[in-house]
């Protein structure tokens, strides 16, 4: 991994590259770089620093030294209120104004938080710059190095688990950012076993191409029969001696979303490798998690397929056979995520019997509309689970907004006349997200247990289409505290 821990303010002034201090505005009025930087650097900062004395959005200023290194210094002030919905943390703000190195090769960050429950949220705006993705000819990897201080100037402590955080957000962004001809099925599979292969208390399921059916997973199957590689289900068991409770993750592992028959529009099928985005968000939380002592029996369930087009690929009209028992009939092949989490979701539903049940995936553009590109949707049959999220989300970065969970109400909209249900709603400006989630809880409405659904369209990726390592944080803090 390409992200050096620094650990005394004597390392922040690099033998090449650039470096950039991220903080709290008031910090940096009080001084804060003055501690920090030469007095000779620090002084070409003093005017612009005495000129800013309200800001209310997050301002950069920077300049050449004329040194061989640092050959840029970048002073980001961050303003010191947010909103209730925003994440107090300030984590996209971070990320956002990392652009301002983003060409250098090798990048100092100096992150000043206020408080040490911001440290976590801080450090993975800078791992998901790494990028360890790069099909440029000649790429060279970015380095970035990195130090934590509070407002003082103090050196804070990053501890392993803030290392395996980082680490997992890295992860989870390459995996995202992968072309889909490296992550197909088949590669993504083997990518979970090699890194979860002789993993104390681990052991690793997969279920694959008419072995599916045999299980009862129909869904699975029928998204994924027509690609060039198998449809699979993998499942990851976390089991630590002396454990009682279970906590299953879910995660919809699209490798890529033509839309099958019911076919994108060429602009919409861009961006569709990182349909697994959810996938990538539950497998980095059980990696995290697991190697960081989770007390709890944990299981992850990533239904792998690619939603293809060809003379055996699903049909509109087609009748499935869900792993519920329930039936459905196809009216729209391009909602094809639901299919994929229902089946997970039953199956580690009803053979692990969990206290909890977690689902990620990037299920609607409706969530977009609804939340926007950096709030999750989420959907929950529990006030206290709903609620949980809500304060975790603000606390990490990973923001979420509530949405109906109404099954009673939204039943119609999946009538079918030849089956339990049709996979796509009759109204699509109806609650589409709600709706969608409906959808995969009608396949566990028979079972008791306390269910989250993220809904993490706009979220899992930038605007450029990206991958954010959104959702790491929040399951795992989910998992651990409900």
């Amino acid at each position: 991994m390409q992200l050096k821990f620094l650990t005394s303010t004597s390392q922040i002034l690099p033998k090449k590259g650039s470096l950039i201090l991220i903080g709290p505005a008031k910090a940096f009025q009080s001084g804060l770089h003055e501690k920090l930087l030469p007095a000779a650097i620090a002084d070409l900062f003093k005017e612009v620093i005495k000129g800013s004395k309200n800001v209310t959005a997050p301002t950069s200023f920077s300049t050449l030294t004329g040194l061989a290194a640092p050959h840029k210094v970048v002073l980001s002030l961050l303003p010191e209120k947010v909103s209730k919905d925003n994440s107090p943390s300030r984590r996209e703000w971070i990320y956002q104004q990392l652009d301002a190195v983003d060409g250098d090769e090798m990048i100092t960050v100096v992150l000043c938080v206020d408080k040490p429950e911001h440290l976590a949220p801080a450090v993975t705006a800078v791992a998901r710059r790494l990028r360890l993705t790069n099909y440029r000819q000649n790429a060279k990897p970015r380095h970035y190095q990195l130090l934590a201080v509070n407002s003082q100037g103090e050196v804070l402590a990053l501890d392993p688990s803030l290392k395996s955080l980082a680490e997992e957000v890295s992860w989870s962004c390459r995996l995202a950012d992968t072309a889909p001809q490296d992550l197909s099925p088949l590669s993504f599979s083997k990518e979970i076993s090699a890194k979860f292969k002789g993993q104390e208390h681990v052991t690793i399921k997969e279920i694959v191409g008419t072995k599916l059916l045999s299980e009862g997973l129909g869904g699975i199957y029928a998204v994924g029969k027509a690609a060039a590689e198998e449809p699979r289900m993998v499942i990851l068991d976390y089991k630590p001696r002396g454990t009682r409770r279970t906590v299953v993750l879910a995660g919809k592992g699209v490798c890529y979303d033509t839309g099958g028959l019911s076919l994108k529009a060429g602009a919409s099928m861009v961006g569709m490798k990182g349909d697994m985005g959810g996938a990538a968000a539950v497998l980095a939380a059980f990696s995290y998690m697991t190697q960081n002592g989770f007390p709890h029996r944990l299981i992850a369930c990533v239904g792998i397929v690619e939603n293809a087009i060809g003379p055996g690929a699903m049909r509109n009209d087609d009748v499935l056979t869900m792993h519920s028992g329930k039936t459905v009939e196809v009216n729209n092949t391009d909602a094809e995520g639901r299919l994929v989490l229902a089946d997970c979701l039953s199956y580690c539903a009803r053979k692990y019997a969990p206290q909890l049940l977690i689902d990620a995936a990037t299920l609607t553009g409706a969530q977009m509309v609804a939340t926007g590109y950096l709030h999750a949707g989420i959907i929950s049959n529990r006030e206290d689970l709903e609620q949980l999220a809500r304060k975790v989300g603000r606390e990490t970065g990973d923001l979420v907004v509530p949405l109906p969970f109404a099954p009673e109400l939204y039943q119609a909209e999946f009538r079918s006349q030849v089956a339990d249900m049709v996979n796509s709603v009759k109204n699509r400006s109806n609650a589409q997200t709600s709706c969608a989630a409906q959808f995969i809880y009608s396949h566990i409405d028979d079972l008791d247990i306390p269910w989250l659904h993220i809904d993490m369209a706009g979220p899992a990726n930038t605007p450029a289409g990206l991958g954010t390592g959104y959702g790491i944080q929040l399951i795992s803090r989910l998992a651990r505290e409900y």
